[in-house]
């Protein structure tokens, strides 16, 4: 056995080794992820939180901040993503809806946020969502809320005018889109197809590389690949995963204009979130139209020395020209400063609903 061969032999044993290692450490964390659940179905089995988003975030917060490499930290969180959803499965299988169908980029946020051992149901529109958690069919529910090109999702956000639910969490997605047709070169592409926002952000690279090829909205991604995999001459903006499900081919590659483009998913369920140490908190907030009520409205976040991260108009559907404003603020609504800003808000008679206070996502 040459000197290389011997390396190579001692090197293989110590990574059988450490498998051995790992796999006995995952399976005494899952077997006490297990007694977890007896606990609290012994102490309450009605009110049993088996997912605790906060205790989640901080627990991939920390393995991140430990991660010395040779892995990426998202390769690194991805792992123990799979790890967590495997023990919460142990404790109550969860049911989250989000918007399909499967190969969208809300389908990878649900993955990115939850794992792969949960159940997934695919619905048509974000409304859809909000009614599957509303009626208990699921425990959660992952929507869009906004890009970092193209901006606010609407329908989103005016879902919550509507609905009760809170919002639990955040997931942050870079978006990569992909060129993906069933023909095997650009020349014989004479449509393309994708979400309006999706052929947005790819804009200029089809200007440039297919400037006189139609453009035709679909209502997800995984539809315009869909299309795409019945129709001849048709490609579609889409991603990675969706051209897997589609078996389709990519004719080419991360063909959005901006590269660091991201898109904001909200987590919604029946659940208040504790404090992770790291939080947001989303705001609905009103006024009367009157000069000088917005300002009023906003002084206290500022006099508090509470940082504000977004802010978004609505139409609030009561009457012309008035209008709701969603807030998004750093920290927990039971963090002093921001306890302080509430309580200003509604001595001054200002409509307001707290959304949600929920982990910082965690890339």
């Amino acid at each position: 056995m040459s000197d290389e061969e011997q390396q190579l032999k001692s090197i293989r044993w110590e990574i059988d080794d450490l498998d051995i290692r790992i796999q006995e450490l995952i399976t005494r964390r899952a077997e006490c992820a297990r007694e977890i659940a007896g606990v609290k179905r012994a102490s309450s089995p009605e009110l049993a939180d088996f997912y605790r988003p906060e205790r989640e975030a901080e627990i991939l917060r920390n393995i991140k901040s430990r991660n010395k490499g040779p892995l990426h930290d998202e390769a690194v969180v991805a792992i123990f993503r799979q790890i967590l959803s495997a023990s919460l499965a142990l404790q109550f299988p969860l049911q989250v809806a989000y918007l399909g169908p499967e190969g969208t980029y809300t389908h990878a946020a649900a993955l990115k946020q939850f794992g792969s051992s949960i159940k997934l149901v695919a619905l048509a529109a974000i409304d859809e969502v909000f009614r599957e958690v509303e009626s208990g069919c699921a425990e959660y529910g992952i929507i869009p809320v906004e890009n970092s090109t193209e901006g606010i999702v609407n329908h989103t956000l005016d879902m919550f005018l509507q609905s009760a639910l809170n919002i639990c969490g955040e997931v942050s997605l870079r978006i990569h889109h992909h060129l993906i047709s069933s023909e095997e070169n650009l020349n014989q592409v004479r449509f393309v197809y994708g979400h309006p926002q999706a052929l947005a952000q790819c804009r200029r690279w089809l200007d440039t590389n297919l400037p006189d090829i139609e453009r035709i909205a679909a209502s997800s991604n995984a539809e315009a690949a869909s299309i795409a995999a019945k129709t001849p001459a048709a490609a579609a903006t889409a991603s990675e995963s969706a051209a897997s499900v589609y078996r389709l081919q990519s004719l080419a590659s991360n063909i959005e204009d901006e590269s660091n483009n991201m898109t904001r998913f909200l987590v919604i369920g029946k659940q208040e979130v504790d404090p992770s140490g790291q939080d947001k908190t989303s705001l609905l907030l009103s006024a009367a139209n009157r000069p000088g009520a917005l300002y009023e409205m906003l002084a206290p976040i500022a006099e508090n020395d509470v940082s504000m991260t977004r802010i978004e108009s609505r139409p609030s559907r009561r009457a012309a020209w008035d209008y709701v404003f969603f807030v998004d603020v750093d920290g927990h609504q039971r963090d002093a400063n921001i306890s302080k800003v509430l309580a200003r808000l509604r001595d001054g008679h200002f409509l307001i609903r707290v959304l949600g206070s929920y982990p910082v996502g965690v890339l």
